[in-house]
């Protein structure tokens, strides 16, 4: 038994340690999408050329970003085969369709129009660079909406079956699609992309913030981060307040499809008589079966699940039988960590709304340092909501169906591994990657910090006046104040 465990964790940190690296950007490049729409359609409506000079620098960050995440993410598709050949087996029908329509709806459309973003200021018109923009950031979001739907389906499946097929004498069960679209809009995608793509929109606005707070701090480029900042926290705040719906709404449909999932999130051992109580904080003790040191509201799990004080909500005790185990340790400080930092960006960008509507937001030096560093924490709650996620459906990579009959099929982690990779050969890749991640992410953080230390370009007069004259003279003022 030691060797297929070791081999199992191993693979799992493998993935784990390569999603994660190659999370940090896609969610960048969906948010900062938003925010170059938004900062050139005001160029375009209003012609002021602060924007025209904001869209260019935040079109820089979008292509280190995208090009960090392409290079990150090749990785992940060779795993599939070398790793997790038995899940490749299983999902091979379903994920091909998902990751086909993706490279074909998505990622040609975010690439074609990807070098006019970047390359064709002064080669075409403005309204065809304002086209092409939306249509990259329409890609993005198309290139996540496949995504999301293939991992949808592995935590509930739809519009697919179970057949045996014998290849060279050898069966094996694999899932084929019976209904596309009920595959593509099984019961939990539409949740999860809403919820998936509102963090990412927080995230990209929390990205601008916190670039733009900084040049407000140190008296750098002021009118460009003035409108930056103003135009992302728009973004952020509604993204934010609507992320607390959209996870209400995620977590009710995890209740009814994933109850084990909600189980650990809550720590929730034993069903107990009456509500059940609802945690802010604690310390699951899977020994004892009891959160220590926790703070709960009573009976509020019960109410958010049931809208009822006193039905109890089913534990593990009752769940673990049917669904497994999940590790509720990590899901509950997961999930935990993600909701903690959800309400903390709803009330940071509240106040920071407030004091924008008084007229005294950039006189507020600590809340602007406060958006300096929030951005760290808006890639933890990316990068937490992903971990519970996927901790949380434990010990499944493809959940069992729901029907009527009761759960059908399901495929475990454990039996997902490839059977003709050793340990050691999983560990020095893993080795291999970590190296490689390290190496790509301090090109990232290089790459930002010359961007940033250089700053936005310094705007040219739209009218050239000639030199020496009052006109000029003018220009160059302006040039100063604005541009630097």
């Amino acid at each position: 038994m030691g060797e297929p465990m070791d081999l199992v964790l191993l693979s799992r940190l493998q993935f784990a340690l390569t999603v994660m690296f190659h999370y940090l950007f896609p969610p960048v490049t969906i948010g900062l999408g938003a925010v170059l729409v938004f900062l050139e359609y005001r160029w375009l409506r209003t012609g002021d050329r602060i924007y025209h000079q904001a869209v260019r620098f935040w079109t820089k960050m979008f292509g280190i970003n995208f090009a960090l995440g392409v290079a990150s993410g090749i990785v992940m598709e060779f795993q599939f085969g070398t790793n997790w050949a038995v899940y490749s087996r299983y999902v091979g029908d379903v994920f091909g369709s998902a990751l086909a329509a993706e490279g074909i709806f998505a990622f040609f459309l975010e690439s074609g129009f990807l070098a006019v973003l970047l390359y064709g200021w002064d080669k075409v018109s403005r309204g065809f660079h304002f086209f092409s923009t939306c249509m990259v950031a329409l890609g993005s979001i198309f290139s996540s909406v496949w995504i999301v739907v293939a991992n949808s389906w592995q935590q509930t499946p739809a519009g697919s079956h179970l057949v045996e097929r014998t290849v060279n004498g050898r069966t094996f069960v694999r899932a084929e699609i019976v209904d596309f679209w009920s595959l593509v809009f099984n019961p939990s995608t539409v949740h999860r992309l809403n919820h998936v793509l509102l963090a990412a929109f927080v995230l990209g606005a929390f990205f601008a913030m916190s670039i733009s707070a900084w040049y407000l701090l140190k008296g750098r480029h002021v009118a460009f981060a003035r409108r930056s900042f103003t135009g992302s926290l728009l973004l952020a705040t509604v993204a934010s307040f609507a992320q607390l719906l959209s996870g209400h709404f995620n977590a009710d449909m995890v209740a009814r499809r994933q109850p084990a999932k909600l189980a650990a999130f809550e720590g929730h051992f034993q069903t107990g008589e009456g509500g059940t109580a609802l945690y802010a904080f604690g310390w699951p003790d899977e020994d004892s079966r009891t959160v220590k040191g926790g703070l709960a509201a009573p009976k509020m799990l019960s109410f958010l699940v049931y809208q009822d004080l006193e039905q109890p909500v089913p534990g593990l005790d009752q769940l673990a039988a049917d669904y497994g185990a999940p590790p509720v340790w990590l899901s509950f400080q997961a999930y935990h960590i993600m909701v903690a930092l959800g309400m903390l960006f709803i009330a940071s960008t509240s106040l920071a709304c407030w004091y924008w509507w008084r007229g005294t937001l950039f006189e507020q030096r600590w809340l602007l340092w406060f958006f300096v560093f929030a951005v760290a924490l808006a890639f933890v709650a990316n990068e937490t909501g992903w971990i519970a996620a996927e901790v949380g459906r434990q010990p499944w990579i493809v959940y069992p169906m729901q029907t009527d009959a009761g759960l059908v099929g399901g495929l475990k982690t454990s039996d997902a591994v490839s059977e003709a990779v050793s340990s050691g050969q999983v560990l020095g890749s893993l080795l291999m990657f970590g190296v490689l991640y390290a190496f790509l992410f301090a090109l990232w953080i290089f790459l930002l910090d010359r961007t940033i230390r250089h700053g936005p370009d310094s705007l040219e007069p739209a009218v050239g006046p000639e030199a020496g004259t009052p006109l000029s003279a003018i220009a160059q003022r302006a040039t100063h104040l604005y541009g630097e």
